[in-house]
């Protein structure tokens, strides 16, 4: 780097957010992430000697991934060449991989390659840096909020090291404010900040556990706040709130979120907890999901988990997908937290998600056995010369509207498919089925 060059980045640290001026240069500064970085951690042992693979950093926004790979070229010795996969083409990491080979050639320097959001990259993108990565002309270090599993090419995550960043939790946020406050240098410490507890915790509070959103708010707050008599800025909670206006929440319609929250909705009113359930479906309306795509998946888990145990939960959850049509939001909100709270609340069964399993296993794999004759209708004189619909009993003709015949084929007449639960509703159906059919429950034990 040349003397124009270098006073070309000084100025651009002077005018970057607040956020980019107190990126730490080393590890002891890093705050969070001990799990990865902290001593005797493989990547900080990595690091300190001088021998970083290339590696995947997955996390969520404001976690430290920019930061850690500052880090690690700063502290090997390398070129770090960021490149963002929003807006770069192959022809960007064409121009950065032969700037890493002169660099090398020349300079004996070796050249991190930081792609942040590489799961933008689509596979061409990514096929384009996997020669590079085998022969070491570049350290690749990619960033993504995506699981790597399903964003990375395979053959390009085989020669990585994966590492997962957790959110920074709150305390770590508020060392990382309260640093940025007394920074003289690069934070806002020339500017004689005062900021009250209750202000930072809801700044705190407000960042979604994102460090680069807490600090950019802080620095608006300062900024836009006029010195007192005595010099001081005193930032209350009233400015943080109206700097903030109102939290961003973490979540992608198409990405990692969108199924984990969803996830934990489904899991959690299956395992019968309304507080956990409302939680989510909470976290997943603010965040904008369509209430349609909630409402589907209700209707799908109240046959699939409550089931014959309240077959009432499926015309709750119907009804709730045709008010969510009808209504739309927000009030829709309301229709869906009722049916969540119902859903999570009712009693439990999969029994017909298991019934129809083991008649779909046995369709596929099992003989396509032929109709009973006595089970078919005899249409012509030819049919009913052959035996069609022989000796069948029609059930309302006997006591009970009920006479006990075989109706599966011959083949499979000892199979049980359906296996009731003794929850709620289905309990009653057990009865039922044990006074019509006991042979089948002569070997059951409840």
């Amino acid at each position: 780097m040349d003397i124009f060059e270098h006073r070309f980045e000084e100025e651009k640290q002077r005018e970057a957010p607040l956020a980019a001026r107190m990126r730490p240069g080393s590890l002891d500064d890093f705050i969070g992430q001990k799990h990865i970085v902290g001593k005797d951690r493989v990547l900080r042992k990595a690091i300190e000697s001088g021998q970083v693979p290339s590696i995947i950093l997955w996390g969520p926004p404001g976690s430290g991934k920019t930061t850690l790979a500052n880090i690690v070229a700063g502290m090997t010795n390398s070129r770090f060449t960021p490149i963002s996969a929003v807006n770069a083409g192959v022809a960007d990491l064409r121009k950065a991989i032969e700037e890493a080979l002169e660099r090398r050639k020349l300079q004996h320097q070796k050249t991190i390659l930081f792609i942040d959001e590489i799961h933008r990259f689509n596979k061409a993108q990514q096929d384009a840096i996997l020669p590079f990565v085998e022969d070491g002309t570049i350290s690749l270090i990619g960033a993504t909020t995506e699981n790597p599993s399903f964003a990375i090419i395979a053959p390009l995550l085989s020669r990585s090291r994966v590492f997962t960043l957790k959110p920074l939790t709150n305390a770590e946020i508020e060392v990382i404010l309260q640093r940025a406050i007394k920074d003289k240098e690069r934070g806002l410490g020339a500017l004689n900040v005062e900021i009250d507890a209750d202000a930072v915790k809801g700044l705190v509070e407000a960042s979604g556990s994102d460090a680069r959103v807490a600090l950019n708010a802080l620095e608006i707050a300062v900024v836009n706040t006029l010195p007192a008599a005595d010099g001081k800025r005193h930032i209350t909670l009233a400015a943080i709130e109206d700097t903030v206006q109102q939290k961003t929440l973490l979540y992608d319609k198409t990405g990692d979120q969108h199924y984990d929250i969803i996830s934990a909705l489904i899991k959690s009113i299956r395992g019968s907890d309304p507080d956990a359930a409302i939680y989510w479906l909470a976290r997943i309306l603010e965040a904008g999901e369509d209430p349609l795509f909630i409402a589907r998946r209700l209707v799908i888990l109240a046959s699939e988990d409550v089931g014959m145990a309240d077959p009432q939960a499926l015309i709750v959850a119907v009804t709730a997908q045709q008010a969510v049509q009808f209504v739309g939001m927000p009030e829709c909100r309301l229709n869906l937290a009722e049916t969540v709270i119902y859903l999570a609340t009712a009693p439990k069964s999969n029994s017909a998600y298991s019934a129809y399993a083991q008649a779909q296993e046995e369709v596929k794999h099992g003989r396509n056995e032929p109709v009973p004759l006595h089970l078919r209708n005899p249409v012509t004189g030819l049919m009913k010369a052959l035996g069609y619909g022989k000796d069948y009993k029609y059930a309302h003709n006997y006591e009970g509207h009920f006479i006990e015949q075989q109706f599966l084929p011959d083949a499979l007449k000892q199979k049980h498919f359906y296996m009731p639960s003794a929850e709620g509703f289905e309990s009653t159906v057990l009865a039922r089925l044990k006074r019509l059919w006991p042979h089948r429950f002569q070997d059951d034990k409840k």
